[in-house]
């Protein structure tokens, strides 16, 4: 379920149950896959839609919108990039780009934001943002000193011996630009982005290999070409190196996608007003208690006292690690059915759940 289907669904489920209770529905995401939704529900905003290049070189249609009277840009590289573009059969992060990630990226700086966020969760690339950088005019030289030109791939970037930044857009030198990512994984090595990520994708053991050492290649070139490292920083091993590659080629900061959604849609001002927040997880478990987005809005609404239920689809191993690091209270919808049938249901049993949490919260202690 998206979040905003999730929100309403908990909305409809509280109304029915306690008809006089005031909800206010702020639907979030993470950076990945969702958030434009999200945020364009949660606060108002103008929507943008653009056509550019998919992973594989088709053209496809994406979206990213203005918010606070254009005052910042939200992009999804999803949109672009993602690896819901490709039927499962003809992924390969080896033959993939992020270049429509950068066409993205110019159009949102034509309207002239002070501010663009990138969400970079659920990509199908592998190509450390550089056919990303060659949208936003960067240019790369193979060994015989030939600019590349065809959109740069995770299998070409050993090819690259050079970077230059002097064709670079203008407009990106007074745009403030955040990377929001909910994973901290560096850009190469055993956590970096080919051999965590990678094989989800489509990548073999061997091509998980070489393209690990393309990324280790291109993070010599910036080290040389551009005096930065990104090899280890936390969060450049996002979306195939997309977030080292933001970081590299616009210089952007890399932060916390929850925090970064939670910031933009205003929540701290929201919660601070409620008696309960409800929030929702597919599976709670111990990796939920580490930066993922039940876990920031549960923290986030700790500090104004108001306690924070999670309903989830699933209990895992550790999940009572969430409730030492600031959930109140998780409750699992359709508790003894199979995950199918759950999972068919999952509107209408995250309603029920919601109404009857409601009607506990409400009822009057007895003591």
């Amino acid at each position: 379920m998206t979040a905003t289907t999730a929100a309403e669904a908990m909305a409809a489920g509280i109304r029915k149950t306690v008809p006089d209770v005031i909800v206010d529905c702020c639907p979030i995401a993470d950076g990945g896959e969702g958030t434009l939704a999200a945020l364009t529900m949660a606060i108002p905003g103008d929507l943008r839609r653009v056509i550019v290049s998919g992973p594989l070189g088709d053209p496809v249609e994406a979206a990213f919108a203005t918010f606070a009277e254009g005052w910042f840009a939200v992009v999804e590289s999803a949109a672009a990039a993602g690896l819901q573009l490709i039927p499962e059969q003809n992924r390969d992060p080896e033959k993939t780009s992020s270049r429509g990630v950068g066409e993205l990226i110019a159009a949102a700086c034509a309207a002239a934001p002070r501010k663009i966020i990138v969400g970079v969760g659920g990509s199908a690339t592998n190509d450390g943002g550089c056919g990303m950088a060659q949208a936003l005019g960067v240019c790369f030289f193979d060994r015989n000193g030939d600019e590349i030109r065809t959109p740069i791939c995770g299998g070409m970037l050993s090819n690259i011996s050079r970077i230059d930044m002097t064709s670079r857009l203008p407009a990106l030198s007074n745009i403030e630009m955040i990377v929001a990512c909910d994973v901290r994984n560096p850009l190469t090595g055993p956590d970096g982005a080919a051999n965590v990520y990678a094989p989800q994708k489509g990548a073999t053991a061997d091509q998980v290999a070489r393209l690990d050492a393309g990324l280790a290649h291109l993070a010599r070139l910036v080290r040389r070409d551009l005096d930065m490292d990104i090899e280890e920083r936390p969060g450049s091993g996002a979306a195939g190196g997309l977030g080292g590659g933001l970081a590299a080629f616009t210089g952007a900061s890399i932060a916390s996608g929850i925090n970064t959604v939670l910031e933009a849609v205003d929540f701290d001002l929201r919660v601070r007003s409620c008696d309960l927040c409800l929030t929702g997880e597919g599976q709670i478990d111990a990796q939920s208690a580490s930066g993922k987005a039940c876990m920031g809005v549960a923290q986030a609404a700790g500090k104004h006292g108001v306690p924070t239920i999670a309903l989830v689809g699933a209990v895992g191993s550790g999940a009572e690690q969430c409730l030492a690091a600031g959930l109140h209270e998780y409750v699992v919808i359709g508790e003894g059915l199979p995950a199918e049938l759950s999972m068919r249901q999952a509107s209408v049993l995250i309603a029920d759940a919601a109404g009857q949490v409601a009607k506990d919260f409400l009822r009057p202690n007895p003591g």
